[in-house]
């Protein structure tokens, strides 16, 4: 088990607690948090708390992450896209359609399953068993730069980069209709849409959000964008474009738009992935190459 102790800053005032540890540390999920208060794993200046306790500044706060226990999740020899690996970290190129952890009704053909077999154990444990690994994720159907944490150090260096915004990771996409604007920067909070859960939306009540974005090419009735996270949403470049009148081409879930050119999902790519090493310190970078399906409707909308 591996214990870990902070002191909650003023801006964590009247937060809850789960919240308030699932922020600290990026790659533990909520409902993870929850269960390790629900199991007596949190106290708060040494006593136990409910998950909707309200945290004070300076509060001491202590919990406790269990050892790892080995998921029930089969380890799949399934071809790897590696664009950098060392004994810390692992920076895949991920295709389109391969889910990056499993989820109810979806067990296998993961990038969890495939890392499992590449790592033969050697995954960070900290966002539980069915995420071993797993520090940030992009979309079923988003190509690109995913990194694994193959230790819980990394996984905590590499956690804490992603809440101070420190990486750099920037992406391609494929907008509908023409933007006029050489470059420009959205900045407009995102939170769960008020009647379909299953979306993000831009809300007043959500979390802070901000994408900038760069054209690199006008067509007849699209536009290719460069679009570099400040933060990392949900569905932030899919949303945030969408609420400027310029959804993703084969976005269906945040666009009307019949995508014509039948590909599969919104035209997304994880392009450039930058980071301080979790354990040299030095600022590394990977570029994935564009997919092929991306190419061809580069040279399509080209004519």
């Amino acid at each position: 088990m591996k214990e870990i102790v902070f002191d909650a800053s003023c801006e964590m005032e009247d937060e809850r607690i789960d919240k308030c540890i699932s922020n600290y540390i990026d790659g533990l999920s909520r409902s993870y948090v929850q269960k390790m208060i629900k199991d007596g794993g949190v106290s708060v200046n040494d006593v136990p708390v409910k998950a909707n306790y309200k945290v004070k500044a300076d509060d001491n706060v202590r919990f406790i992450i269990p050892d790892s226990v080995e998921p029930d999740i089969p380890a799949q020899d399934i071809p790897l896209d590696i664009l950098y690996e060392d004994k810390d970290i692992l920076i895949i190129n991920k295709p389109k359609g391969m889910v990056v952890h499993p989820a109810a009704g979806h067990y296998d053909n993961t990038v969890v399953n495939a890392i499992m077999y590449h790592c033969k154990g050697e995954l960070s444990g900290i966002n539980g068993v069915m995420r071993p690994g797993i520090v940030h994720r992009i979309d079923k159907d988003t190509t690109g730069s995913l990194i694994i944490c193959k230790n819980d150090a990394a996984h905590n260096e590499v956690a804490q980069q992603l809440k101070n915004h420190d990486i750099t990771r920037t992406y391609r996409a494929i907008v509908c209709g023409r933007i006029k604007d050489d470059e420009g920067t959205i900045d407009a909070p995102i939170g769960r849409h008020h009647t379909d859960r299953k979306k993000m939306a831009v809300t007043e009540k959500g979390k802070h959000a901000v994408t900038h974005y760069r054209v690199l090419e006008r067509f007849e009735k699209y536009t290719y964008v460069e679009c570099r996270l400040e933060t990392g949403r949900t569905h932030q470049i899919r949303v945030h474009m969408a609420s400027i009148g310029h959804p993703l081409l084969g976005d269906t879930v945040y666009s009307n738009h019949k995508p014509p050119y039948h590909i599969e999902g919104q035209a997304l790519h994880a392009m450039t992935l930058g980071l301080k090493h979790p354990g040299s310190g030095e600022y590394i970078e990977v570029c994935a190459p564009l997919p092929e399906y991306f190419e061809e409707l580069l040279r399509k909308l080209r004519g």
